[in-house]
Order: structure tokens, then C-alpha cells, then sequence
């Protein structure tokens, strides 16, 4: 198992540059500043970069929510390692959102089989790392695929079918060892909480797939149960397994006040939250600043109890709400055959305020010591 360096403190950024380039700026203690340089202040030491294949449509109409291709990632890349973040390199395998729910096979993939599909992961994986090098910016870390509890690339990858999900994964992992042996590679599933979930697949990959070296957790306490249930399946799957964990993604609001007029959306064309009132309601913590930070301190002290516990990634904490940086336009909708509308949906999540002020909870990661 190769070992990552240190306790993480990471943060996904993946939508800075299309945020910046529609008007969100960033401020600590009331002077402006870039969002990564506030975060290293705070003590973030990586950064998280989703990478999606084509997301643009026939047309050439960008999908949005970051619209997350080679160039925005090595951009992004090359920003964070100057001030010295390392960086998490995540491969969707997809034009665009890849989750739980969704798992969308690439326009260009479409109509291979299931050998062709291998080798394309493994091509792509290969000429993505590739690319990286090239920029000088190699990422210190791979995850090959996003929240892949139900599977890739569908309908060949989707689960039960989990000869091709180990397929298709070990491809990739396959591509990563080839490019750098010494770099740590992830498997990253959904609902944290969930340990029956985790069990039966990672015995399910393990009998078939590629050695890797990390589990990722996604954790919202708004859909993926108790902090409890977190600590237990963490704790679980790193003695079952013997693999390093990483949250891959986290987040707790610090407001239910709404965003309307900062998106400036019609009522129609907005999603709105992510959190419903019904889900924060049962939250062991409110939404306010107090109970984000309250949250923040808790979270890391028992997700990071474990030994084998690396850290975590704190998502989109600088997704605030700006006009045209929303979740999903009309061109990603067609291609994910998904509903509208959208907006944005996480700007209660963020580290910063609407006006992009920074938030009390970094003090409060800054301040942890593992």
C-alpha cells in the first residue's frame, strides 16, 4: 500500500475558474484575495479537481458547474502547486456529473463494447496523466471514478455488474501504476454511513480488481446518516480492508437564508437548496455559522481517529452563489437526460458567505490538530 504523506486538509475547487470568471470574488478578514491563497492561510494543504471527458455539447455549448475539462484542470493544477497544494486528481469517466444516480457513458464512448470501453479507460487515464506531466503539474494523487457505488460507465458498468465495474476500474488503476507507481490511487463510493453498502462492495471489487491504495467516503450529514455511523464504517473498512480512508467530500450549511437575488434567476430556473427543510431537521447540527463550525470540529476529530484516516476534502467551499454558475444548463440536461432547473444548489454549503466573505468554520479547520 503506498502511503500518503501527512494529515489532509483538502478542498474541491473545481468550479473557481468558471466562478471567477463570472464575478465571484473572495474576501478574509474584509480584504479580497485569491481563494486559494485563502485557503493555504487556513491550512488547506490539497485541493480536489474533477475531470470531465468532453463537457460540452455537439454544438460546442459549454455544460457548466465548472465546465471541468483538460484545460480548467491543469489551470487549476497549476495555480495550487505554485503556492504548494497538492493536488487530487478525480476522473469522472463522463461528459459530466458522475454519481450515485448518474453515470453517463462519454459521447465519443458511445457504441463500444465492453473490451473497447477497457481499453479507452485505460488510453484516456494514460494521455490525462500524460498531459498533466507535461504541464508540470503530475497530481499527487488519483482517484478513477467519482461516487461509483452503483458502477461506471452504464448500462455495462452499472451494478450488479461487477465484472465490468472491476473491468473498467482496473483499467485505470492499471494506467495510473504504469504512469507513477509511487502515486496513491482511490476508490471513491457515496453514503459514508452505510457500512453494509461498503462491505459488499469492496468484497465484491476485491476478489476481481486492482490493488488500490485509499477508500473515499463521500459524508453529508443531510443524506448520509449519523456521525456514528460514519465513525463505525470508517473504523470497519479500515481494519476489514487494511486501506487508508479519506473523506472525499464533505460539507455542512451555515445558513437556510435564501440566494435568490444573487443568482438572478427566475423563480422557475432555480433549483434551490440541497438541503430541504425536512432533511435539515434532523440534523444532529443546525444550520447556522455555529453549526458549521460545531460540525467541522467533530467531524474531524472522529473521522481522523483511526489510524489509517488521511484526512479529508471539504466540496466546493467556494461555490457561492454568482449569476451562471449553476449545477447543470440546458445542453447537460439533454446529455444526462436528467430534469431541470438549475442554479446553484450549494451556496449554503460554502466556507464563505453570498458576498464571499470568509467563514468562522476556517478558523476552526485551521485550528485542528490531529
Amino acid at each position: 500500500m503506498i502511503g500518503i504523506d501527512g494529515y489532509i486538509k483538502g478542498a474541491d475547487v473545481s468550479t473557481l475558474i468558471e466562478q471567477e470568471e463570472h464575478g465571484a470574488r473572495y474576501f478574509d478578514n474584509g480584504k479580497e484575495a485569491d481563494l486559494l491563497t485563502v485557503l493555504k492561510a487556513y491550512g488547506f494543504n490539497w485541493v480536489r479537481v474533477r475531470l470531465w471527458n468532453d463537457p460540452y455539447s455537439e454544438e460546442g455549448v459549454p455544460y457548466g458547474a465548472g465546465t471541468n475539462d483538460l484545460d480548467k484542470l491543469i489551470r487549476i493544477s497549476t495555480r495550487a502547486k505554485a503556492i504548494g497544494l497538492k493536488v487530487l486528481l478525480c476522473l469522472h469517466y463522463s461528459d459530466f456529473w458522475a454519481d450515485p444516480g448518474k453515470q453517463t457513458m462519454p459521447k465519443a464512448w458511445r457504441g463500444l463494447d465492453v473490451p473497447a470501453l477497457q481499453a479507452a479507460v485505460y488510453d484516456y487515464t494514460s494521455d490525462v496523466l500524460s498531459s498533466m506531466r507535461e504541464a508540470g503539474v503530475s497530481p499527487d494523487m488519483t482517484a478513477v471514478g467519482n461516487e461509483v457505488t452503483n458502477g461506471l460507465l452504464w448500462p455495462f458498468g452499472r451494478k450488479p455488474e461487477f465484472d465490468n465495474i472491476a473491468l473498467f476500474i482496473r483499467a485505470g488503476v492499471r494506467a495510473c501504476r504504469a504512469f507513477d507507481p509511487s502515486m496513491p490511487v482511490m476508490i471513491h463510493l457515496d453514503n459514508g454511513g452505510n457500512n453494509p453498502m461498503y462491505v459488499e462492495w469492496f468484497d465484491n471489487y476485491f476478489k476481481r480488481g486492482e490493488d488500490i491504495d485509499v477508500i473515499g467516503l463521500s459524508y453529508y450529514p443531510f443524506w448520509h446518516g449519523t456521525m456514528d455511523q460514519l465513525e463505525f464504517n470508517m473504523r470497519d473498512i479500515e481494519r476489514r480492508y487494511g486501506k487508508q480512508t479519506v473523506v472525499a467530500e464533505v460539507s455542512m450549511g451555515f445558513t437556510m437564508e435564501d440566494y435568490a437575488s444573487y443568482e438572478k434567476l427566475a423563480p422557475s430556473d432555480r433549483k434551490g437548496y440541497a438541503t430541504r427543510q425536512e432533511l435539515v431537521d434532523k440534523l444532529e447540527y443546525p444550520m447556522t455559522r455555529e453549526g458549521q463550525c460545531d460540525f467541522m470540529k467533530e467531524f474531524m476529530r472522529r473521522s481522523s481517529a483511526g489510524e489509517l484516516n488521511k484526512g479529508f476534502f471539504y466540496w466546493e467551499p467556494g461555490w457561492i452563489p454568482v449569476p451562471g454558475v449553476g449545477w447543470a444548463n440546458e445542453a447537460a440536461l439533454a446529455y444526462t437526460g436528467e430534469k431541470g432547473p438549475g442554479g446553484n444548489e450549494w451556496a449554503n454549503q460554502a466556507l464563505f458567505d453570498y458576498d464571499g466573505n470568509s467563514l468562522p468554520s476556517l478558523e476552526v479547520i485551521r485550528s485542528f490538530i490531529r
